[in-house]
């Protein structure tokens, strides 16, 4: 059975330092990897990306030091999966060595109608609203998951 809906995620993270940086050089080395890795897995449906194949050029919230990562998946499932229980998680583990914490929720994830790509803007809003009033079918995370309408 085709689900009538997907599964939006969208999170923001400030680097350390300049992609350019010798302390991203691991990342930025393992970004097309766990991009053709997300592409190819289970359940996966769409990857926001510029010419360069990944979104690391795009800025957010006045801050040249945020980078987004936005995908669109079949299932909460999916990108649990892929998200913690494959060759991505070696390099969400070292997250600290090149992202600095966020104080606020940086991972919002929203149910779309199937066949709909959502904008940064759109994901933008639904960020803003998890931080604004918590977990909601509008705009909610891993650890308090809502169903799909």
């Amino acid at each position: 059975m085709t689900s009538t809906y997907h599964l939006a995620q969208y999170n923001i993270a400030r680097l350390v330092a300049p992609l350019d940086d010798p302390r991203l050089r691991s990342f930025m080395d393992a970004l097309d990897r766990l991009n053709c890795l997300a592409d190819e897995s289970e359940g996966f449906v769409w990857r926001h990306q510029t010419a360069d194949g990944n979104s690391t050029s795009v800025r957010v919230r006045g801050d040249p030091m945020i980078v987004i990562n936005f995908s669109v998946w079949a299932a909460i499932d999916s990108l649990f999966q892929y998200a913690y229980h494959s060759d991505h998680v070696e390099i969400f583990r070292r997250r600290k060595e090149f992202f600095e914490p966020f104080d606020l929720a940086s991972l919002v994830l929203w149910w779309i109608p199937a066949g709909h790509i959502p904008s940064v803007e759109e994901a933008e809003e639904r960020l803003d609203h998890l931080r604004d009033h918590g977990p909601t079918p509008h705009a909610f995370m891993f650890k308090r998951r809502y169903p799909a309408p």
